[in-house]
């Protein structure tokens, strides 16, 4: 009987190429634990035991979502012996925030017309608190002429 792959080899190719290496960082980072397991690595390497035991998940659950980071090149472990070490390697980051990067303007110009719709506004309400633009008409004054 032929032996199941696991759902990450459906989703993300094994394959060295630039763009599998990416779909491995963003497949690793979609998941929230796998981040937290970061932001704990980018304060210093630590043991395999050290990081489970912030979660309320089996250690084995621990060492899949840290094997999905190895795979994805985003920490590095040593093993020595039963022990395992777990470092940070922040290289492949790099890689996805260039390729978000290269969407930035579509993101820019979404922000510069809300500024827009916003600077219109103020000036809508500020208008509105003043009242009418109209001056009130002006009192005349009687005087007597001499006849």
């Amino acid at each position: 009987m032929p032996r199941a792959q696991s759902a990450l080899a459906f989703i993300v190719p094994e394959q060295a190429s630039e763009t599998s290496q990416l779909d491995r960082v963003f497949f690793a980072l979609a998941d929230a634990t796998r981040r937290d397991i970061l932001r704990r690595l980018r304060q210093e390497p630590l043991q395999v035991s050290s990081i489970a035991e912030a979660y309320a998940i089996s250690t084995q659950a621990v060492s899949r979502h840290i094997q999905v980071l190895v795979r994805a090149g985003l920490v590095r472990q040593e093993r020595s012996g039963r022990i395992s070490a777990c470092s940070l390697d922040a290289d492949p980051l790099y890689e996805a925030a260039v390729w978000i990067n290269d969407y930035s303007h579509y993101w820019q110009a979404q922000f510069d017309a809300l500024k827009n719709w916003l600077e219109q506004d103020e000036v809508k309400r500020a208008s509105a608190k003043r009242g009418p633009s109209v001056r009130p008409a002006q009192k005349r004054r009687r005087t007597r002429h001499a006849i």
